[in-house]
């Protein structure tokens, strides 16, 4: 039996952060994986695995696809047979070729794929390869930011909202609304929050769910309704308004709209957030009774919430990105912004500027861009739709030609072929799982589709030719921190690929030959001197870095420490010789730009409540009663961990139902439900519980979709419930606004 070899790698999954694995191997096989220790008295945040990361081997070497396949049945059945990896690059190459020149290149798409997040990935290396050979229709936002990515900077003028965590020690409240870091790690901020919670600072949770997140830190919850968090803002403001609590000062110095002072030239002052709230043009004022009957929160809570927050200054409000994953979604963010200027928690330690957050210190390594010959974009969440009839979308449905946006532009036609490399947002976690597969199963729509990916995945089942992948254990990679952290990482391969597997790369320079592209797209280069020449593109902006060979062994350099950092204190300190990178120079609450632009018809320029559909208000809720979310369990990465046996067990599948919901339908803890809608329905066992708001359900999201004979899901899939419709601004994400009802079911046959 040989020694045992620790090998120091890095997490490379897009799970809301990085872990420092250590792989101990022998023998060739890892045998356990170990990880940095969470010491609760660090200055900087460790990079400790969750279960996720420490059972990663019990994910990645089991029912692995390991020979390229074509597909045999029909799209969707999962039926192949092997091919060699000639006849697939032959094929692949001579589709590639047909489409370009029967379609053009907005006819090619590389879909949304985040199985893997390292620097040097598959789709990123296919659209390389289409930019040199005439384009690609390319596409904006992803699924898990697009109303709080696209709508922060007509409030801000930029994305860069986030403060270092340590500046959360100075906060004197802490609210999280819709943010469960126990879960999705989120760069390891839990870290700090527990920190915070031992200094005294008091936390409030605000979420349908009593998520972990309010558990681990014994933090006050607040239960919401799905799809009404604007309202709550509202409801906060009139409040914080009327008593006058809000910061008048830091109003009247750095933001734009809130009054009818500080209005737009030409645009009527009563259009102001202010009057708004007094109801000065629709007679409703927005009052905590108002917000209470919408919310479901009660009254003197709300009243409390808003005092709590106005005078514990500095206050930090942190949104997560679940609540701006619905219809209106563009609100609840700009909500949140708003709350936060109005009682002058921007620009201060403790405090917290709202938006999504992003924080970047440090140049951080990436491929070299090739410019992109097609010029037109889609939203990330409409591509089934420029599948099925891209020949009818517009400006209005957020198509874009070289970066602008107007019913005058049109998608020349429809997507034909698809590359979906590492991910599984083909079917599995795009909204409307029945309807993408009706779209996808009609061969004159999409007419070639190309998966790797590490399994039989529900999107690989949808492939023409199918290819196996490479996992994190099996090559070389640099990795970047999620979000934020002063850290470059480094994958380290433990083993050869499994089988016929191969690095995405290593046959997109095959087709590349056949296109007569090898020197332009791989330069000559290996992977490996790849990496190296983007490590040493990076050293010359971050001179502190070692060499690679010196940093690479290690799976991680931290770069020297940094001070704390706090967004915007410049802006608010003094907005006129730093002014806010918008075009008032101020955080403008009213938005002139949606005001005079063409989309005002369906977005408002404040960020005021507006109901949307499968809401509170929406008819359909008399036959579908139940409002449906899901959230990220810490059993999977999106996808990932579907079926992992050892992580199963934290978090079995299955649907949320407070005890009333259920006596009402005569439903007992456990047994299995039929949950569905005019879209779909799957079946599942229910967990009635306390920790979900009446009216409400949820359902983790991630679920690996399983259809039966009759088409009825088996796998708790969540998606064969939610919608494709997207939000009206950022033509977004709206997976958590979902109408259902629940029944107890005695069919248990396939």
């Amino acid at each position: 039996m040989e020694k045992e070899q620790i090998i120091h790698t890095m997490g490379m999954g897009n799970c809301g952060g990085r872990c420092l694995l250590h792989l101990h191997v022998q023998d060739g096989q890892i045998r356990r994986i170990s990880t940095e220790p969470a010491d609760p008295h660090a200055a900087e945040t460790p990079l400790t695995a969750c279960a996720r990361g420490i059972h990663y081997h019990q994910t990645f070497f089991r029912d692995r696809l390991t020979t390229p396949m074509k597909r045999v049945g029909k799209r969707g059945e999962g039926k192949f047979v092997p091919i060699s990896w000639e006849e697939a690059v032959d094929t692949i190459a001579s589709e590639w070729v047909r489409i370009r020149d029967q379609y053009g290149p907005a006819s090619r798409y590389v879909h949304y794929a985040t199985g893997s997040s390292a620097v040097f990935r598959g789709p990123g290396l296919a659209k390389r390869l289409l930019a040199l050979d005439g384009g690609f229709l390319d596409f904006y936002n992803s699924y898990s930011t697009a109303c709080v990515s696209y709508v922060t900077p007509y409030m801000y003028g930029t994305n860069m909202t986030g403060s270092s965590y340590d500046t959360l020690l100075n906060a004197k409240l802490i609210i999280l609304w819709g943010h469960n870091p126990a879960e999705t790690v989120f760069d390891g901020q839990m870290f700090w929050l527990k920190k915070a919670k031992e200094k005294g600072i008091p936390i409030v949770v605000i979420d349908p769910r009593k998520n972990d997140t309010a558990l681990k830190l014994d933090a006050e919850w607040i239960g919401i309704r799905p799809g009404t968090d604007a309202a709550l803002s509202d409801g906060m403001a009139w409040w914080i308004y009327t008593r006058e609590l809000y910061d008048r000062d830091f109003v009247s110095r750095c933001t734009f709209g809130f009054d009818r002072e500080h209005m737009p030239d030409g645009v009527d002052p009563t259009l102001c957030y202010f009057d708004y709230l007094m109801g000065t043009r629709d007679g409703v004022e927005k009052t905590p009774a108002w917000a209470s009957a919408i919310t479901g929160i009660p009254e003197e809570t709300i009243i409390r919430l808003a005092e709590r927050y106005a005078s514990a200054r500095p206050a930090a409000l942190i949104q997560g990105y679940g609540p701006q994953r619905q219809e209106n979604g563009e609100q609840v963010t700009r909500g949140g912004i708003m709350l936060a200027a109005l009682t002058g928690n921007v620009g201060i330690s403790g405090g917290w500027a709202g938006g999504p957050g992003y924080i970047q210190r440090h140049e951080q390594p990436h491929l070299p861009r090739v410019e992109n010959p097609c010029k037109y974009e889609i939203p990330v969440f409409s591509w089934s739709r420029a599948a099925d009839c891209g020949e009818k979308m517009t400006g209005l449905d957020g198509v874009t030609f070289e970066g602008k946006r107007s019913p005058e532009v049109h998608l020349p036609g429809s997507i034909k072929m698809i590359l979906n490399l590492g991910g599984n947002a083909l079917i599995n976690q795009h909204g409307n799982i029945n309807e993408t597969a009706r779209i996808l199963q009609d061969e004159s729509k999409v007419e070639f589709i190309v998966v790797s990916d590490l399994f039989m995945t529900a999107s690989a089942k949808f492939a023409d030719i199918l290819l196996p992948g490479t996992s994190l254990f099996e090559g070389d990679n640099l990795v970047t921190p999620w979000m934020a952290g002063d850290f470059i990482g480094f994958i380290n391969p433990v083993c050869k690929p499994v089988g016929e597997s191969r690095f995405e790369y290593d046959w997109l320079c095959e087709v590349a030959k056949k296109l007569g592209l090898y020197e332009a797209f791989s330069l000559g280069r290996t992977t490996d001197e790849w990496l190296r020449a983007i490590y040493e593109e990076l050293r010359r902006q971050e001179p502190e870095l070692p060499p690679y060979d010196e940093a690479k062994p290690n799976g991680v350099y931290r770069y020297k420490p940094l001070p704390p950092y706090v967004a915007f204190a410049e802006e608010a300190a003094d907005p006129v010789a730093h002014p806010f990178p918008t075009e008032s120079g101020r955080i403008e609450i009213f938005s002139r730009k949606i005001y005079d632009g063409t989309f005002s018809e369906y977005v408002s320029p404040l960020p005021n409540f507006i109901p949307g559909r499968e809401g509170i208000a929406d008819p359909a809720i008399a036959r579908y009663p139940l409002q449906l979310i899901g959230w990220h369990t810490k059993r999977r990465c999106h996808s990932v961990h579907d079926k992992n046996p050892a992580l199963a067990a934290l978090d079995p599948q299955c649907v949320w139902m407070h005890p009333e919901d259920a006596k009402a339908r005569g439903l007992a803890d456990g047994m299995t439900v039929r949950v569905y809608n005019d879209r779909g329905e799957t079946l599942l066992p229910v967990k009635i519980t306390d920790r979900i708001v009446r009216g409400g359900a949820a359902i983790s999201q991630g679920a690996w979709y399983a259809p039966d004979r009759k088409g009825r899901d088996r796998g708790g899939s969540i998606n064969v419930l939610t919608s494709s419709h997207p939000t009206p601004l950022s033509h977004g994400n709206t997976q958590h606004s979902i109408l259902v009802e629940i029944e107890g079911t005695s069919d248990a046959g396939l």
